[in-house]
């Protein structure tokens, strides 16, 4: 078992001055998931190398159990500071991909071509996708093979209006993960602010918030076995 974990390489939280990135949580917790279930797992971005961190995910209060477990593997902070470059990675040979979030895909992924490639190579070849929080941003310019929006019809959810609202970046982000995916004609749905959820329809699997990193890694190696039944 292959799975493809796709982190951005943006780090300028718009034009506020800070930084931000990937969050923490977001990658370590599906990663041990991944890794723990004999995964081979494999780290990409669009510019290759160590991708940047959102400093407020590496605060003591951001910590959980997989986030001390990564700051105690070397071989897995080697892992994340070698990422491969998206330009040089082939989807054959993968089985799944996973978007871990945070702000910084909002800027590239979701714009970025190989990305949206990658996606579509995966989706044409009956390969599940994951993507959690900020991640699912990742959909807004991918298509079906008929052209139609991939979520489209689709149940879907991501980092909601109002949890943007609470950490007061409303304005400040490119666009609302929840809007964009409305628009594009997701049946988006929601938990509570800061609980998990995640939900599965067909190949997708999307989780709303750095709580819900888990049990998405979970959702997905759950419909890559339903896959290769």
């Amino acid at each position: 078992m292959k799975i493809l974990m796709v982190l951005t390489s943006h780090a300028q939280l718009g034009d506020t001055g800070e930084k931000t990135g990937f969050w923490l949580e977001e990658f370590a917790a599906p990663y041990y998931v991944f890794v723990d279930a004999g995964a081979e797992v494999t780290l990409a971005s669009p510019k290759g190398g160590q991708p940047p961190l959102d400093p407020k995910s590496d605060t003591d209060d951001a910590h959980t159990p997989a986030t001390r477990r990564f700051r105690d593997d070397p071989l897995a902070q080697q892992a994340l500071a070698n990422t491969e470059a998206l330009d040089t990675v082939d989807a054959e040979g993968f089985d799944a991909l996973f978007y871990p979030g945070g702000h910084g895909p909002l800027w590239d992924l979701a714009e970025d071509q190989r990305s949206i490639a990658l996606i579509h190579g995966f989706y044409r070849a009956n390969r599940p996708i994951g993507a959690v929080c900020h991640a699912p941003a990742v959909f807004k310019n991918t298509v079906d093979k008929e052209g139609e929006p991939l979520v489209k019809g689709k149940r879907v959810t991501g980092f909601s209006n109002s949890e943007e609202e609470g950490v007061g970046l409303t304005d400040v982000v490119p666009f609302l993960v929840e809007d964009m995916l409305k628009e594009r004609g997701g049946d988006y749905a929601k938990g509570d602010d800061w609980a998990e959820f995640v939900l599965t329809d067909g190949l997708l699997v999307t989780g709303q918030n750095p709580a819900s990193s888990e049990a998405a890694a979970k959702a997905l190696l759950g419909t890559l076995s339903n896959v290769q039944k």
